[in-house]
C-alpha cells in the first residue's frame, strides 16, 4: 500500500481520520497552507510549523518554471530545499490550465504553456507532470487534469471531464509507486450530477490513494458548491481521503467538513494577511480601518499567535499604514493559526460526537461581532 488512511470517527457526514505517509501522519480534517513556489508567503518554515500545520502545498507549474524540477532534485527535493520534512502535496498544474488560459494551448495529449515569466514554451503531459512531482519528492502527487471553468455548458463540462479522466488513467500508469507516497485522482464535472458521478466512477475503478474534488470555488458561489458536494462526496470511497481543492473561507470549511470532506487548501488566509484582512473568532477585520488605530487590545484574545499575544491592534494598524513588512508577516501567521485552530476544534468535536454544536458555536462567534 502506498499510503494508509484510517477513518477514526464520523459524526453525521463529518469525518475525523489520519493519513499515514512517508513524511509523517496527517490528522484530518486538515487545512494545507499554500506554498506555491516552495515557500508559504511571509512565513518561515518554523513559523508555519508553529501554527500547527502538518502538511503544505506546492505547485508543479510554478516550480517547473523556477527553479526547475532538475534543480529541486539536485537540492535533494522540495522537503530539504524549503526546510519542510513533513508531508507536501503538489498540485499538478491543472488549475493553471484554467487560470492561464490565454497563455496555453491544450490538446488531447497535454498542454503547452507560454511562461508568464519570459514567454518560453513549456509542455505538460500527464507523464511529465508525474515525473516533475517525482523529482520534487511530493508526498501526495496530483493527477494532471483540466480544471473546468465556471460557467460551462453541460457539453463543455463533459468534454473537459472526459479529457481529465483520460489523463487520470495516464497519470496512474506513469506514477512511481513507493511506500508512504500517494497519488490522488481529481473528480471533475462542474455542477452536473451525472458528470460528477461518471467521473467518480472512472477514478474509483482506477483505485487512487485519495480523491480530490476539483472545479469548485471558481465562481459558482457557496450554495452551489455545497449542492455539488452533497451529491459528490457520498459517491467517493469512504476508506480514502477526500480533498476539496482551493477552498476556502472558514465558513466554507465548516460546510464542506459537514459534507464529508477531509482536506483543504487555499490562498485566502495568506493573501488576506498580506492585505490587512484578519480572520478571527469574532469575524473578519480590515486592520487598515481607522478604528483600530487606538485599540490597545489583542486582535483576537482567543488566539495564541504572536500577533495576538505580543502586539496590539493599534500596532498592527500602524504597521500596515506604514507599509512595514512585519504587518503582513504577523497577520499571515495569525490567519494561518486561526485556520488551524478551527480545524483542530472541529476534529476534536467530531471525535467527541458534537460536531454540529462546535460548528454552530464558531459561527455564532462570527455573528456576534467584535464586542468587548
Amino acid at each position: 500500500m502506498t499510503a494508509n488512511f484510517i477513518l477514526h470517527k464520523t459524526d453525521g457526514s463529518a469525518r475525523a481520520g489520519i493519513f499515514h505517509t512517508a513524511h509523517g501522519p496527517i490528522e484530518t480534517p486538515v487545512f494545507m497552507p499554500v506554498g506555491t513556489a516552495g515557500t508559504v508567503k511571509a512565513m518561515t518554515a518554523d513559523a508555519v510549523r508553529a501554527t500547527g500545520a502538518s502538511i503544505i502545498l506546492g505547485n508543479t507549474y510554478h516550480l517547473m518554471l523556477r527553479p526547475g524540477a532538475d534543480r529541486v532534485a539536485q537540492l535533494d527535493g522540495l522537503h530539504r530545499m524549503m526546510d519542510w520534512p513533513g508531508p507536501i502535496l503538489t498540485d499538478s498544474g491543472g488549475f493553471q490550465i484554467m487560470s492561464l488560459s490565454k497563455l496555453r494551448k491544450i490538446d488531447a495529449d497535454g498542454v503547452t504553456f507560454q511562461s508568464h515569466l519570459d514567454g518560453s514554451a513549456h509542455r505538460l503531459t500527464p507523464e511529465r507532470a508525474m515525473a516533475i512531482q517525482h523529482q520534487l519528492d511530493a508526498t501526495i502527487t496530483m493527477a494532471l487534469d483540466e480544471c473546468t471553468p465556471f460557467p460551462a455548458t453541460e457539453d463543455e463540462a463533459r468534454a473537459s471531464m472526459e479529457l481529465s479522466m483520460r489523463w487520470a488513467a495516464r497519470s496512474k500508469a506513469a506514477f512511481v509507486v513507493r511506500a508512504g507516497y500517494a497519488l490522488f485522482g481529481i473528480v471533475q464535472g462542474s455542477i452536473f450530477p451525472a458528470l460528477r458521478h461518471a467521473s467518480a466512477e472512472v477514478l474509483t475503478k482506477l483505485n487512487f490513494d485519495g480523491y480530490a474534488i476539483g472545479g469548485l470555488a471558481v465562481g459558482e458561489g457557496q450554495a452551489m458548491m455545497f449542492d455539488t458536494l452533497d451529491f459528490t462526496t457520498p459517491i467517493l470511497p469512504a476508506d480514502k481521503p477526500r480533498y476539496l481543492m482551493g477552498v476556502g473561507t472558514p465558513d466554507d470549511l465548516i460546510g464542506a467538513i459537514a459534507r464529508g470532506v477531509d482536506m483543504f487548501d487555499c490562498v485566502i488566509p495568506t493573501r488576506a494577511g498580506r492585505t490587512a484582512r484578519a480572520y478571527t473568532s469574532r469575524g473578519v477585520f480590515n486592520l487598515r480601518n481607522a478604528r483600530f488605530g487606538a485599540e490597545d487590545r489583542p486582535l483576537d484574545p482567543n488566539c495564541a499567535c504572536p500577533a495576538c499575544t505580543r502586539h496590539s491592534r493599534a500596532y498592527l494598524h500602524h504597521l500596515f499604514r506604514c507599509e512595514e513588512m512585519l504587518g503582513p508577516m504577523l497577520l499571515t501567521w495569525h490567519n494561518l493559526q486561526y485556520y488551524q485552530h478551527v480545524m483542530q476544534t472541529l476534529r476534536g468535536a467530531i471525535l467527541a460526537g458534537h460536531f454540529a454544536t462546535a460548528a454552530a458555536s464558531i459561527q455564532a462567534g462570527w455573528a456576534a461581532g467584535d464586542t468587548i
